[in-house]
């Protein structure tokens, strides 16, 4: 191929933003003549390449918005060390089928146990399968919504949560907060519900909720939410 040409095709290319294909062409090219494939394998090569290259851009922005304090991958999750965990729906919440019928899934047990573990492990399977995602803690979000109040922008706030296909909780009732912090993390969870999934880790039991939101009727009110369609995971294990 004359050099004019192959300076119009990547200028084509990257015109189309298929800039792998432009970057690879040539490589692609020598590699089509030496080993004599046709224009259809050599063009499927090109196009595999960059399909492959986008998959692996969008993961990577994927996992970035997320902003795991970690990145602590289902592979590195030691299941020999969870005897009583149910390993068929572990698996099975990995396929990431629950955020597509936007069910919850809730870690309860004690510290030590590897809910942060398996809920970081199954936050990037969902970046994996390029749903938005979004992992805080229970007390950095109260501090943010709290602080979104004071600055007038709690609306925009509420509604960029909104949007998170996976919701991940971690931490709730580890450090204790304020009743009006209470209340704003009760909106931000009601207005996903049957809208977008949650995941969250607690070392509280359900009937202890209330010393995290303060007025009983409000926590029956969200606990009959979050229970409602979810996976509950019981780390009942040692830690």
């Amino acid at each position: 191929m004359k050099d004019v040409t192959l300076m119009a095709l990547r200028a084509n290319l990257k015109e189309l933003k298929l800039s792998t294909m432009a970057r690879d062409m040539e490589v692609h090219l020598r590699q089509a003549r030496e080993s004599g494939i046709g224009y259809d394998e050599f063009l499927l090569e090109l196009a595999d390449d960059e399909l492959q290259a986008r998959s692996e851009s969008r993961l990577r922005r994927r996992i970035r918005e997320a902003k795991f304090p970690l990145i602590k991958p289902l592979e590195t999750f030691d299941l020999a060390s969870t005897p009583e965990l149910d390993i068929r729906l572990f698996r099975e919440l990995s396929c990431c089928e629950f955020i597509k019928e936007h069910r919850n899934v809730i870690f309860l047990g004690r510290s030590g146990t590897g809910k942060t573990h398996m809920a970081t492990a199954l936050g990037i399977e969902a970046c994996k399968n390029n749903y938005r995602t979004r992992f805080v803690t229970c007390y950095g979000l109260v501090n943010e919504l709290i602080e979104a109040r004071e600055e007038k922008t709690l609306q925009r706030l509420l509604q960029r949560y909104a949007r998170y296909d996976l919701l991940v909780l971690d931490e709730l009732g580890y450090i204790p907060f304020s009743k009006e912090g209470g209340e704003l993390l009760f909106q931000v969870l009601a207005e996903r519900h049957e809208r977008g999934s949650v995941m969250i880790t607690t070392n509280l039991g359900f009937a202890d909720w209330t010393q995290v939101f303060g007025d009983p009727v409000m926590t029956a009110a969200l606990l009959d939410r979050l229970t409602h369609k979810a996976h509950i995971i019981n780390c009942n294990w040692d830690s």
